[in-house]
């Protein structure tokens, strides 16, 4: 299954400029005037625009004591899998580590049904990270597990999780328009179900491209190519999720939306319902956008007493 309709997301409770990532996350920029409230407008829009459609949404609190300036991207510290697996991340920056709560896992155990947990922040201490869904984009319908290498995604723990979660790591290359390191594969690229959106000039070897084309060809995934500047807006950073009945949505920014062209609007239109949120400031001062504000859930749900 490769969207679900049970989601997490987390309310800010310190929304701020992150100091602690800004140098490896070049989509980040100096704080604003009033940012927390402006912030949790747009998350409180967003899970509203999210409930209307149908979909499950669980909204955690963060905590305000410590301060974590990014919690609102909890994609980053968590997986949660269909056979009961859930796995916690090693995170790149000190104050990112503090994101990772146990009583979240706890409270979803009154839900779902957890038989799992692989905790990899150990590897912390090593000063070698993986982080989540921001590090990794999963095929979960083929077991493929792709991944561009940054000093916040680490190839040898992305294949040793996968061993572990029976996926197909594929590791690649990304940079953007002036040749920096991409800091997180959601970036670059989206895919769902049906379709894959992706950055393919920001792939820096000819052979990783190619063999990620053959990939998408060979699961019978319509490409979508997107530009640096559409990239840039954060029209890879998408998400397909289900309604409780079964329809499909591609969750996105209002300004991912505004950056694709009619005819990429009209190709993803045939597969998914878009839905834009309103979450500029949050894009701005984060350097995250709609995908990364949404933990999914794919573990099953007991049946009622």
């Amino acid at each position: 299954m490769q969207a679900t309709s049970n989601i997490f997301l987390v309310r800010p409770s310190t929304f701020a400029f992150n100091t602690e990532t800004a140098a490896s996350n070049a989509f980040q920029n100096p704080a604003q005037y009033d940012v927390q409230r402006k912030a949790l407008n747009e998350f409180d829009g967003m899970v509203n625009l999210l409930k209307a459609k149908g979909i499950n949404v669980f909204v955690f609190d963060d905590t305000p004591f410590p301060s974590k300036p990014d919690a609102i991207f909890p994609n980053n510290w968590i997986t949660l899998h269909a056979d009961g697996t859930v796995v916690l991340y090693p995170m790149f920056a000190p104050n990112r580590r503090l994101e990772r709560r146990m009583d979240i896992v706890n409270s979803l155990r009154m839900h779902f049904d957890v038989k799992n947990v692989i905790d990899l922040s150990g590897h912390e201490k090593e000063n070698r990270f993986l982080e989540g869904t921001g590090s990794i984009v999963f095929d979960h319908n083929n077991k493929i597990a792709y991944a561009s290498v940054s000093c916040r995604t680490d190839k040898d723990i992305l294949i040793k999780l996968s061993e572990q979660l029976g996926y197909e790591p594929i590791v690649f290359h990304a940079v953007d328009k002036n040749g920096q390191e991409i800091y997180h594969t959601n970036v670059v690229m989206c895919i769902a179900e049906k379709f894959a959106v992706v950055c393919l000039d920001a792939i820096c070897y000819e052979e990783e491209r190619a063999n990620i084309i053959n990939r998408f060809a060979s699961s019978a995934h319509y490409l979508i190519n997107i530009t640096f500047e559409q990239m840039n807006g954060f029209a890879g950073n998408m998400l397909q999720v289900k309604s409780k009945v079964g329809k499909d949505i591609l969750v996105l920014s209002e300004t991912a939306f505004k950056s694709l062209n009619a005819e990429q609007k009209n190709k993803l239109a045939e597969f998914v319902e878009l839905l834009p949120c309103s979450i500029n400031t949050i894009e701005t001062i984060g350097g995250g956008s709609a995908r990364c504000m949404i933990a999914e859930i794919f573990l099953s749900q007991p049946p009622a007493l």
